[in-house]
């Protein structure tokens, strides 16, 4: 049997920008998306914090150290800049592989900078 468990979470994100004009995504730093253990196009669910909205989209990658978490596409009216989100990634695991795995978990200042990565 397998079940998902949570593998990576960006908590506490303030969204930078958000641009209807793209084919969709939601676009994070390259540095934070590797600090999280996020893969270009790895499926994520986010949930806004600020207006109850939750949607699943995948990761691009974005300018490393510019801070930025972008909607893009669809997934724009799900969101307005200045808007706190946390971004979940999810892995499938057998039950002995769960028993023993542990997320990768990074808590961000509302200036976007990393505040604490948890193991």
């Amino acid at each position: 049997m397998k079940i998902s468990v949570l593998k990576s979470k960006i908590h506490n994100v303030k969204l930078s920008e958000c641009r209807l004009d793209y084919e969709g995504s939601i676009e994070i730093d390259s540095s934070i998306m590797e600090n999280a253990g996020l893969f270009p196009y790895e499926k994520v669910l986010v949930v806004n914090r600020s207006n109850g909205e939750r949607l699943e989209t995948y990761v691009i990658p974005g300018a490393r150290g510019s801070g930025i978490f972008m909607l893009n596409g669809a997934a724009a009216r799900r969101g307005a800049p200045g808007d706190t989100v946390t971004i979940m990634s999810f892995a499938s695991c057998d039950l002995d592989e769960a028993a023993a795995f542990k997320p990768t978990i990074l808590i961000m200042h509302k200036d976007g900078k990393l505040r604490k990565k948890k193991l």
